[in-house]
């Protein structure tokens, strides 16, 4: 069998005896047919919009807009998606000034170089582009107190507008259920200080902050009240396949749009746990498999499937190294996962430390498993310093998971990891 598994803006190639895969565990995004061509997906959803009157009479009622749009980290098709929404503000009110902030979360800027490739030329020329700042305090307007009680802050733009709206894709999300709608404020233009109390360990530990979970789920809740409180009007969602193509898009209200989009992407990622011993997966290829950060969203799939003891194998670029400083010094510092996880099950919500949960969800999977991870644009040290086993390539990986796990061990491969819900019994 040929495993054939997304990397950067390629793929990584494994032969194994067909005989030891358990299963392939696929989204059936990839065999959704869309009737129409991506533009005309997206106008489909803008002229039908759910629980909203159309974005273009929305925008007539306004003077300043507010359009908030993914950073590099996220495979949103702006391209694509941008000159439609502001063609279509610009119908209902050619006039109206529009702002474009780009939710940063707590990642870096967007540098010129990305935005061009992310958003073209012509509106990088053209548009009023903006990157949010999440520590920059003089940016920020407090909007009250999250439902877990931490202090809601959001960039003042939000004030500044007479319409907000944001765009973004839905997918499976490793603690948030999926991504998408709400997230684009929270986390995507909150203060530091904000994402720090709803990432808490409290949260994160919670069996409702899983994939594919949006009910009793506390990070949900924070940032649908964050999204209220930031009066955001107006959502374009779209699902994406494995070739970042727009198979299906969500506009209007942003609960009733999101949740609509929701269980289209639930329908189609869920997917069975199968058990094994080694587990062999990715996270998307680029842009998500930047960084290890990142790519912990991946290993989370993998983890629903392979036994206590296994092995899971991730191929990810990780082009960008670790992802975060503080990410890093959580594993470096520490001599083994299990410290990791103490340490952190013990901060308090309020003393939360910038990255903590995804080194909490790391500890968390490599108390269970051994991690290879297969790059060959990473640094060697990172992988290592992390605790995780360095492969050079999926050959390699193949023959280090063997060794601990025997030739004769089943094998599951999710080719996509952060695209599928794997659904446990109980």
């Amino acid at each position: 069998m040929e495993i054939r598994i997304p990397y950067s803006k390629g793929h990584k190639l494994l032969i194994i005896n067909n005989n030891r895969v358990k299963g392939v565990l696929n989204s059936k995004v990839e065999e959704y047919k869309t009737p129409g061509s991506q533009q005309e997906t997206i106008m489909h959803a803008l002229n039908n919009p759910v629980g909203s009157r159309k974005l273009r009479d929305l925008s007539g009622e306004a003077k300043r807009i507010l359009l908030i749009t993914s950073d590099h980290t996220r495979p949103v098709p702006s391209k694509i998606t941008l000159p439609i929404l502001l063609e279509e503000i610009r119908a209902g009110n050619p006039e109206a000034e529009i702002k474009i902030l780009i939710a940063t979360g707590l990642h870096r800027a967007t540098t010129c170089n990305e935005m061009t490739e992310k958003f073209g030329t012509e509106i990088v020329e053209r548009e009023q582009l903006i990157n949010h700042d999440c520590k920059d305090k003089g940016s920020m307007v407090f909007k009250g107190i999250l439902p877990s009680g931490g202090e809601l802050w959001l960039n003042s733009l939000v004030d500044w507008a007479d319409l907000v709206l944001s765009e973004g894709f839905i997918e499976p999300h490793f603690f948030a259920g999926f991504s998408g709608g709400r997230k684009s404020i929270l986390p995507g233009i909150a203060a530091e200080k904000t994402v720090l109390a709803n990432h808490c360990s409290r949260f994160i530990a919670s069996d409702a902050a899983r994939t594919g979970k949006l009910i009793d789920n506390p990070i949900h809740k924070d940032m649908l009240f964050a999204a209220e409180k930031a009066r955001l009007k107006f959502i374009l969602n779209v699902v994406i396949d494995s070739e970042k193509k727009i198979i299906n898009a969500f506009a209007g209200d942003y609960i009733k749009a999101h949740e609509e989009g929701c269980g289209f992407v639930g329908s189609m990622a869920s997917v069975d746990a199968v058990a094994a011993d080694i587990v062999i997966t990715s996270n998307g290829g680029y842009p998500l498999d930047q960084n290890i950060y990142q790519a912990v969203k991946g290993m989370t799939a993998a983890e629903a499937c392979v036994r206590k003891g296994g092995v899971i194998i991730i191929a990810a670029a990780c082009s960008d190294g670790h992802g975060g400083d503080e990410f890093y010094r959580w594993f470096t510092g520490a001599a083994s996962p299990e410290e990791v996880a103490v340490k952190i099950s013990s901060i308090p919500q309020n003393e939360t430390i910038a990255d903590q949960w995804e080194a909490q969800i790391l500890a968390r999977i490599l108390m269970k498993s051994r991690v290879i991870m297969v790059s060959d644009e990473c640094s060697r040290k990172y992988i290592q310093d992390m605790h995780m086993t360095y492969a050079a390539s999926l050959e390699q990986a193949f023959e280090l998971a063997e060794e601990q796990a025997g030739e004769d061990a089943d094998i599951v491969v999710i080719p996509d990891g952060v695209a599928v819900i794997v659904k446990c019994e109980g």
